[in-house]
């Protein structure tokens, strides 16, 4: 069990920093090939921090753990406003200034919408994940299109001065190559340990991608968020969360629909779903109120409902 442990933590560790290096070299790489730096802002840099999840459930849908898959997405969605929000907003209050935001977050609404639709019958079919991943496409080609209309925004703003400048196209060859090698090899030790730890616990693959697997490959996120916040970038560590929730729902869960159509746990519509729905309301309410910030106050509800919630999943593991 021990070896378990390590495993993961190596694991996840390893999954942080390979997704970080893919993303720097895929940035650059476009960067030199004269893609926009709007286009490589709003896909490239805005999947980047969803590539773990996108990874790992890839890998626990081929091994048969489709609830680990899609608890991955419930669990990484609510960490994402709960935890790494929440944490963000108590370290430094988040004014929200960005209109592409405000135009995002009731869209991450609908597509939570849209999940809990996908889930309704307990049953992730390849249909499903096709309709997700044509829903994803026409995401982006809409958020491009916003993008452009909204240059001087401040989230645009802060997302193209992440992209990396002066890497030479070998340097940023190398640098993909490393992070999708060790994106792989990590996912796979993330999912075996997890699998192990889950067995010796007696806590369900919906369970395991609920709580370890959600939280460790929300890692990236609650880095880029803290780092954002820190540099005054507060509108790019809302956007991150709000992206990433949406990828994960439009991207990531359609990739075990494609890979691997299988039943679910009914707890992951009747219970998880409701749980990301109703983190999902209070951000937008949060955000979108009067004073349009999600301040010190509101960031401690959001951690509160975060522990909360953790704490009855692992009073009843094995559900």
């Amino acid at each position: 069990m021990l070896e378990a442990i390590v495993l993961l933590c190596v694991g996840l560790a390893l999954l942080v920093w390979s997704a970080d290096r893919l993303v720097y070299g895929a940035a650059a790489l476009a960067k030199n090939f004269g893609v926009a730096p709007l286009v490589i802002g709003m896909t490239i840099l805005a999947m980047g921090s969803s590539a773990p999840e996108m990874m790992v459930s890839a890998t626990a849908a081929l091994a048969g753990k489709t609830d680990t898959a899609v608890g991955n997405v419930l669990g990484s969605n609510i960490a994402n406003i709960a935890l790494i929000l929440g944490i963000t907003a108590i370290i430094k209050p988040l004014c929200i200034s960005s209109t592409i935001i405000r135009r995002e977050l009731p869209i991450m609404l609908g597509v939570t919408v849209i999940a809990g639709a996908v889930l309704w019958d307990n049953y992730l079919s390849r249909n499903e994940g096709i309709i997700l991943a044509v829903l994803f496409g026409i995401f982006l080609i809409v958020m491009l299109k916003i993008s452009r209309d909204s240059k001087t925004d401040p989230l645009i703003e802060e997302q193209q001065a992440e992209i990396p400048t002066g890497v030479t196209n070998t340097k940023a060859i190398i640098w993909v190559l490393i992070g999708l090698g060790l994106l792989l090899y990590s996912s796979d030790m993330v999912v075996g340990s997890a699998v192990t730890i889950a067995k010796y616990y007696g806590m369900s693959d919906l369970v395991i991608g609920l709580t370890i697997i959600a939280v460790g490959t929300s890692l990236p996120e609650l880095a880029a968020s803290i780092a954002s916040v820190f540099k005054g970038e507060d509108d790019m560590a809302v956007g991150n969360i709000i992206g990433s929730n949406i990828f994960n729902i439009l991207a990531v869960m359609g990739i075990p629909g494609l890979l691997n159509p299988s039943a679910l746990s009914p707890l992951a519509m009747s219970r998880d779903f409701y749980v990301m729905l109703a983190i999902s309301i209070l951000l937008l309410v949060m955000a979108l109120g009067k004073r349009r910030q999600i301040n010190r106050i509101e960031g401690g509800i959001l951690v509160i409902c975060f522990i909360a919630y953790q704490a009855f999943l692992f009073l009843n593991v094995a559900a």
